[in-house]
């Protein structure tokens, strides 16, 4: 049965971090931080979180696991995904579908023990795995659509972690789109270092149809344009809730930067970015990011609300 574990992709469980900062957001913003100081309130949020985690781990296993079936005809055109289990081990569609099926049940139901908005929010990831992978549709196909199909998940993702908090409010429309667009930029300069490592498009169209559209130039104008409206959504909700964050945003740009500059790279990590962790440089500035992120929420700077006055400087009298 090891190959059938495989196709779950325990190791991909890393990248469901991506809830932390929802789960973080409500804190902030709904001041339910308060009640972790209480022992029963904060053995509840972190029961709630364990589950919620484990939930969005067995549905995203639920997608991966038909992603690499209904892809093994294209992923043999793939320098290392031609290696994968689908490809090479000879798999049996109906024990796929079933641990498809047995998966999706049990994601679902531990959703559901979260609450009710939490369960609605992990059955759209699943949705979403169905519309990606799944004929008619099956956006991954689909040239711009596949990328804003697949990183809609990062969204989504916000979504749970901040209902596993608060179930009774929505989080800043802003800091989901930014979220959702940060997402794009990640995918796209995936499919960019994806592109850039076959070197051959009419190969690279074999394993991807959506690849038959792209150019390199396209992809990175494309992701170009996806960090800009991360930074720009972002920025607004920054500044709405505290004008100290302002500081924080080049020092975000600078993220975007730096991952650019990783998608250059030979068999670069951004290809898989569940292995990003092995990214040393990368990891230390995402940890002076939080460190940057949690002064800068504490300590009060009162001259930086001159950005936001509306208030007109005088330079000099006379008329």
């Amino acid at each position: 049965m090891n190959k059938y574990v495989k196709i779950m992709r325990p190791d991909h469980w890393i990248k469901q971090l991506f809830i932390v900062p929802g789960s973080v957001a409500a804190l902030l913003l709904t001041h339910t931080g308060a009640n972790i100081l209480n022992s029963d309130e904060g053995k509840s949020l972190l029961c709630r979180f364990v589950m919620g985690f484990i939930s969005t781990c067995l549905v995203a296993s639920a997608n991966y696991s038909i992603n690499e079936w209904l892809d093994a005809e294209f992923d043999r055109f793939h320098p290392t995904k031609k290696n994968r289990p689908a490809v090479t081990a000879g798999l049996k569609g109906s024990i796929v579908w079933a641990l498809w099926g047995i998966l999706s049940v049990l994601g679902l139901c531990t959703g559901f023990l979260v609450g009710r908005m939490f369960l609605i929010s992990v059955a759209f990831l699943w949705f979403m795995g169905l519309l990606y992978n799944v004929k008619p549709v099956r956006t991954k196909d689909i040239p711009i659509l596949d990328v804003l199909s697949e990183s809609v998940n990062n969204a989504i993702r916000l979504l749970l972690g901040w209902f596993i908090i608060s179930a009774n409010t929505l989080p800043p429309v802003s800091i989901i789109l930014g979220y959702w667009m940060c997402g794009a930029f990640l995918m796209a300069t995936k499919r960019f270092a994806e592109f850039r490592m076959i070197g051959d498009a009419k190969l690279a169209k074999l394993y991807r149809k959506s690849f038959a559209y792209y150019t390199e130039k396209s992809l990175l104008i494309s992701a170009f344009f996806y960090a800009l409206c991360s930074v720009f959504f972002t920025g607004i909700f920054l500044l709405k809730y505290r004008i100290e964050l302002i500081l924080f945003i080049p020092a975000f740009m600078g993220l975007f930067c730096y991952y650019f500059y990783l998608a250059f790279k030979e068999d670069s990590a951004v290809q898989k970015p569940e292995k990003l962790y092995h990214e040393k440089k990368l990891m230390a500035y995402v940890f002076a990011l939080i460190v940057l992120f949690i002064v800068l929420m504490i300590v009060p700077i009162p001259w930086l609300h001159w950005f936001i006055t509306d208030e007109l400087i005088t330079i000099g009298g006379g008329a």
